[in-house]
């Protein structure tokens, strides 16, 4: 039996009871993937926030506040290696228990199916930007043997975009055992496999969560390096 009944939620399995405008219609959002109840626990980002990393800045104490960045970003873009490296990241929503549960589910306990609850939401971002390519911050092999796939990838797919491969990563530690100052300064983790394909382009990475936003400045730098135009990030979670 399909654990993942029609009209049934995603989440906790009861019923989904929605009505489609006809504007819903033919924008063609007829398909919903969460019941009401579990859908008003994710919590989009809204207001002011971050112009670098989407950071809520509403609630921020104003110690953690640099003008129309968050201090974390103040930080990155005081050091030169890291400046301008990552143009901007947009992140959907906010990082709470309900999504940590979710993202959990979705990346170590291998509910890919999961990845259909952000596809419009990530569609949107697509529609109002323009990017040559679509990125998904790589597993080492050893992680990808772990979980089954990337989710990453799965989150691109999901949303009906087709992602290039074209960044590789060494298996290290996870980030999440590492302090900020650590993940900072790690040596380089990943490597453009084939830099004649990003030249001169406008490059969109996506991942789940952005943290401190190291696992994506590093992405950037090597990408820039290999001569990207410009990079910015998706991300479904602004932790």
């Amino acid at each position: 039996m399909d654990i993942y009944e029609k009209n049934r939620c995603f989440l906790c399995q009861g019923n989904i009871k929605r009505e489609i405008s006809w504007v819903g219609f033919f924008l063609n959002q007829g398909e919903f993937y969460l019941c009401e109840k579990c859908e008003k626990k994710l919590e989009k980002i809204r207001g002011e926030k971050c112009s670098l990393c989407s950071r809520p800045m509403e609630k921020l104490p104003a110690k953690f506040k640099k003008e129309a960045i968050c201090y974390d970003c103040y930080l990155w873009e005081k050091e030169e290696k890291w400046r301008g490296v990552l143009e901007k990241n947009i992140s959907l929503y906010v990082y709470n228990e309900f999504m940590a549960e979710l993202i959990a589910r979705f990346k170590y306990r291998g509910d890919y199916v999961l990845a259909k609850i952000f596809a419009a939401d990530i569609k949107g971002v697509l529609q109002r930007n323009e990017f040559d390519l679509i990125v998904p911050i790589p597993l080492s092999n050893e992680r990808l043997f772990e979980r089954g796939f990337n989710q990453a990838e799965a989150l691109a797919r999901e949303a009906g975009m087709h992602p290039v491969s074209i960044l590789s990563r060494i298996h290290s530690e996870k980030q999440a055992k590492k302090s900020r100052q650590e993940r900072i300064h790690l040596p380089e983790v990943f490597s453009v496999t084939n830099p004649i394909q990003v030249k001169e382009k406008t490059v969109l990475l996506i991942d789940d969560i952005y943290t401190t936003g190291s696992t994506l400045r590093h992405a950037a730098y090597v990408l820039k390096k290999a001569g990207a135009k410009r990079v910015q990030s998706l991300t479904i979670a602004r932790g």
